[in-house]
């Protein structure tokens, strides 16, 4: 057990210092000025607010009322990841921002008014936007075809963008993701085996 738990401590501070030696290449040199202007943007929740209306209104209007089981599970998606990412794994892994890390926050670039308190493992925003991702993904596909792959390239910039502005580290973006997945990939399979996309009435333009 002693040198199993050796092992282990060597694996996790040989990933933790490739997990830094990322944070810092995407947040202090792998930059560009249009980029910073962007990237506060893409993580930003009023951004996406007009893109949040335009899909209810597609939805709702190629499948009428029947579209509010959908919108009950893309709201499930949401409560579900954000809820594992935040309860679960941040309260038990308590894992500093590196924007709040003694000895990285000086190297590192902060593009927001100021760092969260909140723990870093995972990236709820990685979470949340991959859920809903996912699920916009899988149930809509059949109708988008090969458009709603956009769907995870979304959530890909908004949570790239996390670590370009220097509040979580790529660890934390991809913990979150897988979150997401199995969330989206948990509430579609739900959704599908009681409920369903009704038949699309008009393909969206």
């Amino acid at each position: 057990m002693f040198i199993e738990a050796i092992i282990t401590s060597d694996i996790l501070q040989i990933l933790e210092k490739w997990d830094t030696w990322l944070f810092l290449k995407i947040n202090t040199q792998w930059t560009s000025a249009a980029f910073d202007g962007i990237a506060p943007l893409l993580r930003n929740k009023y951004t996406w607010v007009p893109f949040y209306i335009f899909m209810l209104l597609m939805v709702f209007y190629n499948f009428g009322k029947k579209s509010w089981s959908w919108l009950l599970f893309a709201i499930l998606t949401v409560i579900i990841s954000d809820q594992i990412s935040s309860s679960f794994f941040k309260n038990t892994f308590d894992r500093i921002r590196p924007c709040n890390l003694a000895g990285l926050r000086e190297q590192a670039r902060l593009l927001l008014p100021h760092c969260s308190g909140g723990y870093s493992f995972t990236s709820s925003h990685a979470a949340n936007h991959f859920g809903i991702g996912y699920f916009f993904f899988l149930t809509l596909r059949p109708y988008l075809r090969d458009w709603a792959w956009l769907f995870l390239v979304w959530a890909a910039l908004v949570s790239y963008a996390q670590v370009y502005v220097g509040v979580h580290f790529p660890g934390d973006v991809l913990g979150g993701t897988v979150v997401g997945l199995c969330s989206g990939w948990l509430t579609n399979f739900l959704f599908q085996k009681y409920f369903g996309m009704p038949e699309l009435k008009k393909l969206p333009g």
